[in-house]
């Protein structure tokens, strides 16, 4: 049963991540983006990571899109057709990367486990939060504050390209 779950919710996750580039209204490809975002929580509940889960649902299905619809409000966006004619190139390179996939996948099913299995090394007593907490502030500490730093400098650059595109105006 929990094979189908997964496989539900990948292939809705699949396909409304399509959706969500190959859409020209930007209003239908955030509620794509929506459904997506929610899929995602579904499949982290599956994973017993409940946690994890909501914050999916609070921070990106509430928070960054309504961010995103709130930057696609105010700069008027009906539709952009300025990408939809590399169409061609894109489903050329998505071919050959879900390809690529699917031979290693059936490759590595056919081949022995050549690494010696490793006793897991989790936090005996920790719930999903604090297990999360531990491993995120210990482990990965560097990464998050080096994934937080690209996001910013990204915001930033956003934010500078848009002001080019509105106002004509070069900033110095």
């Amino acid at each position: 049963m929990e094979h189908l779950f997964f496989f539900y919710f990948a292939l809705v996750i699949a396909a409304s991540s399509v959706l969500v580039v190959a859409l020209r209204n930007p209003i239908y490809s955030a509620l794509s983006l929506l459904i997506m975002f929610f899929h995602v929580a579904g499949l982290y509940v599956t994973l017993h990571a409940e946690f994890l889960a909501a914050v999916q649902v609070i921070v990106y299905a509430g928070a960054i899109l309504v961010l995103y619809l709130f930057v696609v409000m105010l700069l008027n966006l009906k539709q952009d057709e300025r990408y939809h004619r590399q169409w061609p190139v894109a489903a050329g390179i998505g071919s050959v990367l879900v390809l690529e996939a699917l031979v290693l996948t059936v490759l590595k099913g056919r081949s022995p486990s050549t690494t010696p299995a490793v006793p897991e090394t989790s936090a005996v007593g920790l719930g999903n939060t604090e297990a999360l907490g531990d491993v995120l502030y210990s482990t990965y500490l560097f990464p998050f504050e080096v994934a937080s730093l690209i996001l910013l400098v990204a915001m930033i650059g956003a934010i500078i390209l848009a002001k080019r595109d509105l106002g004509g105006e070069s900033i110095q």
